[in-house]
């Protein structure tokens, strides 16, 4: 009976505790700014109260060019109408496939629909590397309390296709789903996959 009673209590005992626990993250998301393609500088610092997602471009690579097939396009035009910040964020050197400045990087994603709240330049590739971000595509949500809630690949399937596209799990938006619901998100990290970042 004594060991039932502490049992119990026990697991009363967690329970509370983890209902007064925050929600586990990824830590702080690294500050940094960045010029745009259209010019103007943009830190992630101004956003503070939003959610933001980071997307890693490169136009050239074939992983990429699969998933602006209409997935990422759709995406971003999903998570913008719910107030959502995206920013694409080109991290090629000069030289390297993908690079891109000014104008070109703008009529780039134009070119494919896409539509991200901004298209920043990493040229030298400092916020990449803050991120750790190896691929492209590589996906970081980022809570409105400026916490990294999920980095890694967009979804489970880096070998599929347009046909088998559908059937992926993504992991950006079941993050943001968790996330948005009050739950804490329980993928937050995953292998990412697609052209290595040309840094």
């Amino acid at each position: 009976m004594k060991y039932a009673l502490v049992t119990s209590l026990l697991a009363a005992a967690v329970v509370f505790g983890n209902a007064l626990s925050a929600p586990a993250t990824l830590g702080k998301a690294p500050a940094f700014t960045l010029t745009s393609s259209a010019g103007p500088s943009v830190s992630l610092d101004q956003f503070e109260g939003k959610y933001v997602v980071l997307e890693w471009w490169n136009k050239d690579c074939p992983v990429v060019k699969r998933h602006y097939n209409g997935n990422i396009q759709g995406l971003q035009k999903q998570f913008t109408k719910d107030g959502v910040v995206w920013l694409s964020i080109l991290s090629s050197a000069p030289g390297k496939q993908g690079y891109l400045v000014g104008e070109a990087a703008t009529d780039a994603m134009k070119s494919k629909e896409g539509s991200p709240s901004h298209i920043l330049l990493d040229a030298d590739g400092k916020v990449g590397k803050l991120y750790n971000a190896k691929t492209t595509p590589q996906m970081v949500l980022i809570s409105p309390k400026g916490e990294m809630l999920y980095n890694g690949a967009i979804d489970n399937m880096p070998n599929g296709n347009a046909e088998t596209m559908s059937k992926a799990e993504n992991y950006l938006v079941r993050a943001y789903n968790e996330a948005k619901a009050g739950k804490e998100v329980s993928i937050k990290t995953s292998q990412p996959y697609g052209c290595g970042v040309k840094y």
